[in-house]
């Protein structure tokens, strides 16, 4: 059974604004040098006016796991997480986001959304359902990575904001 975890940001910037920071390939480097793990890349970027797509590699090194995730495996993990963006309208931005890591029974499928707000800014949401197929503890391992996967998303928001400051 998979877990839903779901995730929301705003931004006082527009989503325009955002929507192009997040889908630059210079951003998107500048993002996993800083939080992307050993081995991190952008291994795959297409773009044209209206919808973008592009694959991105993150690593965990094998001390930062739980204890429990690291009983089913060894060394470092390797996640490969493909994002696809398109253009609904001015100030809305519709994704899809697929994670997987190979060699393991884990995966994560869903949706992203980025609008315009009332307020001036944006909101950002995220809906992925994250699913282990393990018996017995394939729920609490999807647990602990629901939980990394919103913190990492809230680092990913940071540096966003941090990196839209300094433009």
């Amino acid at each position: 059974m998979a877990r839903p975890i779901d995730y929301r940001s705003t931004s006082q910037h527009p989503a325009d604004t955002v929507y192009a920071t997040m889908v630059d390939p210079e951003f998107l480097r500048a993002r996993l040098a800083q939080l992307g793990g050993p081995g991190a890349a952008l291994l795959e970027h297409t773009a044209d006016p209206h919808a973008t797509r592009y694959q991105l590699r993150h690593g965990l090194d094998e001390s930062q796991l739980p204890p429990l995730v690291r009983s089913f495996l060894a060394g470092d993990v390797v996640i490969d997480r493909t994002e696809s963006w398109k253009r609904v309208a001015d100030g809305h931005y519709d994704g899809e986001v697929t994670v997987g890591i190979p060699g393991t029974p884990a995966s994560a499928a869903g949706w992203m959304r980025l609008t315009d707000q009332d307020s001036g800014g944006s909101e950002f949401h995220v809906h992925v359902d994250v699913t282990v197929k393990v018996p017995l503890i394939g729920a609490g391992i999807e647990a602990l990575v629901g939980d990394q996967l919103v913190e990492l998303l809230a680092m990913e928001t940071a540096f966003t904001q941090e990196y839209l400051g300094r433009r």
